[in-house]
């Protein structure tokens, strides 16, 4: 199984300059976008993972709760580094994990109803705690300002940089966040083949309820 993560001399200015200027890169939006990032190539027959575990994970990446895990994964990665740092995926399948530069900023909600979750920009104390949507009594304020995650997708990281002028600090820095980002990308991999390894796919038949209008006699 192919690792990332790479251990570094963090008193090298040589070897830190090296990794960074060596590290795989990708476009973090578009090809013709001309930004890239730190990357890690996730594609799953570029792994060094056994062929029926290869086999396995090409069938299962396309069900939506193989994510979940994965998922959650990438979201503790961004909250370590409070969402200044983020990552996820890009490409054309989806292979390549990209570190993303991102925000906390605020919603500007300040309330919510606690029976359906409908969020609303004034207080109770402005507009009452009776819910727009379910009409429940059960609109309460924030206890906290409310803050949402953005990210910037368009803007690269350490585009044509050379190193040459950062100082050991900042190199040090850079080195420890690649370093969390090449670690995630290992965490991602041992955790799709932990589900390879435990789960199968099978069938599942439901049914789906759909409201239509039909005549009815007129009384």
């Amino acid at each position: 199984m192919r690792r990332f993560y790479q251990k570094i001399d963090l008193r090298s200015r040589g070897e830190m300059t090296s990794y960074l200027a060596g590290h795989f890169r990708y476009p973090s939006m578009n090809s013709w976008n001309n930004s890239t990032s730190y990357a890690c190539n996730l594609k799953v027959d570029r792994l060094g993972l056994e062929h029926d575990i290869v086999m396995k994970l090409l069938d299962m990446i396309g069900i939506p709760d193989f994510f979940d895990p994965i998922n959650d994964l990438i979201h503790e990665f961004g909250s370590d580094h409070n969402f200044a740092w983020q990552a996820g995926f890009n490409g054309r399948s989806g292979g390549y994990l990209v570190l993303y530069q991102g925000a906390l900023e605020s919603s500007g909600y300040k309330s919510h109803c606690i029976a359906c979750g409908q969020q609303n920009y004034k207080s109770v104390s402005e507009s009452g705690n009776v819910c727009g949507k379910c009409g429940q009594p059960a609109r309460v304020d924030y206890a906290k300002r409310h803050m949402r995650v953005v990210s910037f997708p368009g803007r690269g990281t350490d585009d044509g940089e050379d190193y040459l002028d950062w100082e050991i600090c900042q190199l040090k820095d850079r080195v420890q966040l690649v370093q969390d980002f090449d670690r995630l990308a290992d965490a991602i991999v041992q955790e799709a083949v932990y589900i390879a390894n435990n789960y199968r796919l099978e069938d599942e038949t439901f049914t789906v309820q759909k409201t239509r209008q039909v005549l009815v006699p007129a009384t």
